[in-house]
């Protein structure tokens, strides 16, 4: 197997982290979609619906067009939602990566690479809600590298990295359909300390919940 090598990240590898990221979001559509059809109020409304059109109809297929149009525009919510998320990332701390990542004090951004082919992205910040802790974000390995520890090695340098920094802890956030990175974060040693459901109408309607994690690290003195 390719050796894998975690490395600060170089003005070169721009496109190439964007596009890890972009796809790695793309990949949480269907089961957020799925997630939002689980949710009590999607069902309700769905059947209401389904049973006032059958009864005033007095058709089977009326009722079963309407459903079926509303779960098309309930995935294309849940597209728009992501397509935004994306968005906004790309043109703020990803549109300029060394300006936010490294040129900031107790900020980095890494890349996995194996055979010149970046596959993996993380990156820390100063945690805005936990002054003593540094916020892991922008983790994401592509599909075709997945399950080959470069998940776990680039976690344990971000540890790594807070710990000589004399942090406290390395918090981060994820989502409640993001099963994986939750195992994952876990298995790691994180606790999860706090679940909330993110601004907005439509995150409400679907209850799209966040989950924060912690993991307390022993404290060596701060470096510069």
């Amino acid at each position: 197997m390719a050796s894998i090598q975690i490395r600060k990240y170089r003005d070169e590898d721009a496109e190439a982290v964007k596009d890890t990221f972009t796809l790695g979001m793309s990949e949480h559509v269907p089961s957020s979609f799925v997630h939002m059809l689980k949710q009590p109020l999607t069902q309700m409304v769905l059947m209401c619906m389904f049973c006032a059109l059958i009864t005033s109809s007095k058709s089977f297929l009326l009722p079963v067009l309407a459903v079926t149009l509303v779960l098309a525009g309930a995935r294309q919510l849940v597209v728009y939602m992501f397509n935004q998320y994306i968005d906004t990332c790309l043109s703020t701390d990803l549109n300029n990566i060394s300006e936010t990542y490294l040129k900031q004090k107790d900020t980095c951004f890494w890349v996995a690479e194996i055979d010149g082919q970046v596959v993996g992205t993380v990156a820390c910040l100063p945690a805005q809600n936990a002054p003593a802790c540094l916020e892991l974000k922008r983790m994401s390995v592509r599909r075709s590298h997945r399950r080959m520890g470069i998940a776990q090695a680039m976690c344990r340098t971000v540890a790594e990295y807070t710990r000589e920094r004399g942090f406290a802890a390395v918090v981060l956030y994820t989502s409640v359909v993001q099963t994986d990175a939750q195992k994952l974060y876990e298995s790691m040693g994180y606790e999860k300390i706090r679940e909330f459901v993110i601004p907005g109408l439509p995150a409400k309607v679907m209850n799209f919940t966040l989950l924060e994690y912690r993991l307390d690290l022993p404290i060596d003195g701060k470096s510069d």
